[in-house]
């Protein structure tokens, strides 16, 4: 009995190791998940940031470039500060930052690398960086931040942040990470995938003090970063920020595009705040500065604020009548006065004369003829039936609707509509009478900045628009978007363009639109002046030069500026003369400007 219980025991002690041997080979040979586990002890792991695509102007002039910053990492199970005192001081933090810094790290991992301190530039991490070697649990990691040579552009360009909880929690992709930099708005955002690039990973081997012993099998598992895309943008920097200057000290908008592209040569919200003012370890206490601003700085009026376009509307509903066939280039209409208050004095009008002197009865009568064309005897319906035709070519001309500019946060504005009027007045229960403001421009119609620029150039181009668009090329010798080359017809006959061209001629030559002439150049523009129920009513204008072959349409909105032939006249007379001209000559205009004058 003794001899058998031997060799059980026996027995028991081969099989356990007999077990033990195929575990460890498993955990050895087999098992992926411990040889990483036992790596992790040794390993540190390093985001290898990937440089974002650089931005450049239609010129090649730099507008976005990357700055070299620093993170200060920590792992706290590693990290010895003797004198925090020093510590803090170096790094400009206070003693309660440091205790409150270091928690967070703790929370996050003991083991493993966190943030303490983000984006310290070249001078700040220079000044830290000789006493590194006191503070173990410390290291640097070098990523970058958005830097800019100018002041300009701010809103159109965006700005990159810290990724979001909820942007995060969307990601399926696995692309970001927690503390990942991603655009928030403006280009940054629109074209955050061509940006971005791919970010790498290097494996270092460090000791039990965390002090680094090299790479990890000849870095055999690093993965390189991948810059972003470079992107070339449609913008003129020298013509912004012109722009930006005659705009100071107002409020409102201008978009100025080369109208056989749809290209933006310039686009201007005003008040704005310099680019760098939202890049850097500041971001958090700007963003909340500006975010507070009365004056709204962040709110890009250029293609987010939405007015009455005044009297620059009518060269729009002379081309529909044209088109619908109401009335003839030459026919001359009597206008006694008496249907609404006017500027232009009683006699009769034809189109050249109707816009030139910008006739509010003469166009009264126009707009009647377009939506009551006894189309029913019920004078209701024939209203309504009149109005959806007038509607539709608003649409085709880009209105009512975002145009699909690539910067998010685009607003479509409003064309008044047969469903729109059925909501305030009921079903089929109001007639032109009731709805006669939007002959000229005012009443239910909203029309962006962009929106009228747009517009102006369809004329210019005699009958089509390309969507403006920001972004001329991405990547090396690449193209913008196929969307940005497809041109929109807007369903108005080429001859019907001359008669109204001429009268827009004849505007800046001998009428309201005189600040806006350049010498040598034959420009085409219309004033306007919209309404404002809460004080000075907007200056607005809109034009486009050389005549017969444009190079350039612009629109201009100067809050509060009162008539369109003042202020936002001036201002796209001098930017049109700058960009065709290089120069400015009209020096007159530019005092006339800036002393601000325009509603005495």
């Amino acid at each position: 009995m003794g001899e058998n219980r031997k060799y059980i025991i026996q027995f028991v002690f081969i099989l356990v190791g007999f077990i033990y041997c195929i575990k460890l080979f498993d955990i050895q040979f087999l098992d992926e998940t411990y040889g990483p586990a036992a790596e992790d002890n040794i390993l540190r792991k390093d985001r290898d940031y990937s440089y974002r695509g650089i931005i450049y102007d239609r010129n090649g002039e730099l507008l976005v470039h990357n700055d070299p910053v620093f993170d200060l990492m920590v792992v706290p199970k590693e990290a010895k500060v003797k004198d925090t005192v020093k510590f803090c001081k170096l790094l400009g933090i206070t003693e309660e930052e440091f205790v409150e810094k270091m928690k967070s790290a703790i929370d996050f991992d003991t083991y493993q690398p966190s943030v303490f301190q983000k984006m310290l530039s070249i001078e700040d991490f220079g000044r830290f960086q000789i006493f590194l070697m006191d503070y173990p649990g410390f290291y640097p990691q070098v990523r970058s931040m958005r830097g800019y040579s100018h002041n300009s552009l701010a809103n159109a360009l965006g700005y990159v942040g810290e990724i979001s909880k909820r942007r995060l929690d969307k990601d399926t992709t696995g692309t970001y990470k927690q503390g990942d930099y991603t655009g928030i708005s403006g280009m940054e955002l629109e074209y955050e995938k061509e940006l971005k690039g791919k970010n790498g990973v290097k494996y270092k081997m460090v000791n039990v003090r965390g002090v680094v012993k090299g790479s990890f099998k000849n870095g055999r598992r690093d993965s390189i970063s991948v810059p972003g895309v470079n992107l070339k943008s449609t913008i003129d920097l020298e013509l912004q920020q012109y722009g930006e200057w005659l705009f100071e000290g107002l409020a409102g908008g201008a978009v100025a595009l080369e109208p056989k592209t749809g290209e933006v040569l310039s686009i201007i919200s005003s008040p704005s705040y310099s680019p760098g003012f939202l890049s850097g370890r500041l971001f958090s206490k700007n963003y909340s500065e500006l975010v507070l601003d009365s004056l709204k700085p962040l709110y890009n009026r250029a293609i987010m604020s939405v007015y009455p376009p005044g009297s620059t509307f009518k060269p729009l509903q002379a081309l529909i009548a044209l088109q619908e066939g109401v009335i003839t280039p030459k026919e001359q209409i009597f206008c006694s006065g008496a249907l609404v208050g006017d500027h232009a004095p009683p006699g009769y009008y034809d189109i050249y004369k109707g816009i030139k002197k910008s006739s509010n009865n003469y166009f009264y009568i126009v707009f009647k003829r377009i939506i009551n064309q006894n189309l029913s005897d019920n004078t209701f319906i024939d209203s309504r039936l009149g109005l959806e035709k007038w509607s539709n070519y608003l649409y085709k001309f880009g209105l009512g609707k975002p145009l699909g500019i690539d910067i998010p946060n685009e607003k479509g504005g409003q064309v008044p509509s047969p469903a729109l009027y059925n909501r305030i007045y009921g079903k089929d229960r109001w007639k032109w009478s009731t709805i006669n403001s939007i002959s000229i421009g005012q009443g239910e119609i909203l029309i962006s900045p962009l929106q009228m620029a747009n517009y102006i150039a369809a004329i210019a181009n005699r009958g089509y628009y390309i969507t403006p668009h920001i972004i001329k090329e991405i990547g090396e010798n690449g193209k913008p978007k196929e969307k940005y080359l497809e041109k929109h017809y807007v369903g108005i006959d080429t001859a019907n363009f001359t008669p109204v061209i001429d009268a827009l001629e004849s505007v800046i030559n001998s009428g309201t639109g005189l600040r806006a002439q350049i010498p040598g150049i034959r420009v085409c523009g219309k004033t306007g002046t919209s309404q404002n129920p809460h004080g000075e009513d907007h200056s607005v204008f809109v034009a486009f030069a050389p005549r017969d072959d444009p190079k350039i349409a612009i629109a201009v909105y100067v809050q509060n500026a009162g008539q369109g032939a003042r202020a936002a006249a001036s201002i796209a007379g001098l930017m049109m003369e700058r960009y065709l001209t290089k120069e400015t000559k009209k020096v007159w205009v530019e005092d006339y400007l800036k002393k601000g004058h325009f509603i005495y």
